[in-house]
């Protein structure tokens, strides 16, 4: 579902590129039990440690979206030390009241509508996929979830976008992790985009992407 963007990024940088699905989803595994409130810690603490350590990766720049991108952050301040940069795309820090609203509506549009299909076409198993993300961020237990504890100890530099209609959520997030990292982070609101800002606003995101990796060569 990224589409082309890792691709041109790599090339717009001279960087390669490991891109991959997270279990239960794409053409991984499908999920097999529910998914935890935990799941985005443990995917950052257990899964891409390992993920790193198979590949022989030292010191990458992590690029997630939506919950990729809280997978990173968490990864950046569990390890602060260990990453080059991040760049986030509609992280979530903690759970919006506009979150829950949007998830809950977005299972009446899977079950309603032709988002079903559309979204069979990128997931091994779409209804695991679907609902094992959708179920436990409606869970109450999981209104609680916050990954501040660990965006305080972030050094590494990060580029976090999000895009003005998020409607997942709201540039509050992006404001919060201004506020926590010890490194610099830069953010870029973007207008006439949602969720998705590497969809919606692709050339854009694109280039400021790619200037963001350019310029880590020219700090210490």
């Amino acid at each position: 579902m990224w589409r082309e963007f890792p691709a041109e990024l790599a090339s717009a940088t001279g960087c390669a590129a490991l891109t991959y699905s997270r279990y239960g989803n794409g053409g991984s595994e499908p999920l097999h039990e529910a998914r935890p409130v935990s799941y985005m810690h443990d995917e950052a603490l257990v899964v891409l440690p390992q993920v790193f350590a198979a590949y022989g990766i030292v010191k990458p720049i992590l690029i997630g979206h939506s919950d990729g991108a809280s997978i990173a952050l968490i990864y950046a301040g569990a390890h602060p030390a260990a990453l080059r940069a991040a760049i986030v795309l509609a992280p979530h820090l903690f759970v919006e009241d506009i979150s829950i609203r949007s998830i809950a509506a977005i299972r009446d549009t899977y079950e309603s509508t032709g988002l079903r299909s559309r979204l069979a076409r990128y997931h091994r198993d779409v209804d695991r996929t679907f609902y094992g993300w959708n179920r436990i961020w409606l869970d109450p237990a999981f209104r609680s979830w916050n990954i501040r504890e660990f965006t305080r100890r972030i050094e590494a530099p990060v580029l976090a976008i999000a895009g003005e209609n998020d409607e997942y959520g709201t540039l509050a997030q992006l404001e919060a992790l201004r506020e926590d990292a010890r490194g610099p982070v830069d953010c870029l609101a973007l207008a006439r985009c949602g969720h998705a800002p590497h969809r919606d606003r692709t050339e854009l995101v694109t280039t400021a992407a790619a200037a963001f990796i350019t310029s880590l060569s020219t700090q210490r």
